[in-house]
Formats: structure tokens, sequence, C-alpha cells
């Protein structure tokens, strides 16, 4: 384990992170139309890497996966790229 992280009495407080697929930017006419089952394209393919960030802050890139075993069908992120957030946040 990493001292420095045990000896920061933050480092046990949860932070939520934001997972981002994609953008989409309808016409507000086209986005007033939508309803149940509609489908609304995002800029993104599903194999295009995904951003995760806190607050507004990019942390890192990766993948989405989906788990297995007890966990089937949960989404996950397989983390390909990180910053370095020694610096802080």
């Amino acid at each position: 384990m990493d001292n420095a992280a045990d000896a920061n009495p933050f480092a046990q407080v949860p932070i939520e992170i934001t997972i981002s697929v994609g953008k989409a930017r309808p016409m507000v006419k086209d986005l007033l139309k939508l309803g149940q089952d509609a489908v609304l394209p995002l800029d993104r393919r599903v194999e295009d890497p995904v951003e995760l960030y806190i607050g507004d802050r990019l942390i890192a890139r990766g993948e989405l996966q989906e788990l297995e075993g007890e966990q089937a069908g949960q989404l996950a992120v397989r983390l390909t790229e990180v910053a370095n957030l020694r610096g802080g946040l």
C-alpha cells in the first residue's frame, strides 16, 4: 500500500466519477419530438474510448466492458490512459 495515501485522512472518502460515452447535438425541434423508444445518435462509436471525469477535469480514458460471473451484464471501464493526479484534482 501507498503510505502517503494511508496518512491522508481524505483517502477513504468516496468520490464520484462521471463516464462520458459521447455527446449529441439535436435541434431543439427534434429534441421536443423525442419519446419513449426514440434513438438519439451520439458522436462516437461503440469501440471508441470513453472519458472519465471528476467534475470537469479529465482524469482517464478507457474502454467499456461488460462484467461476467456474479456481476454479468454490469458495465465497467478498463482504463487505457490515466492522468497524473499527484498534483491534486
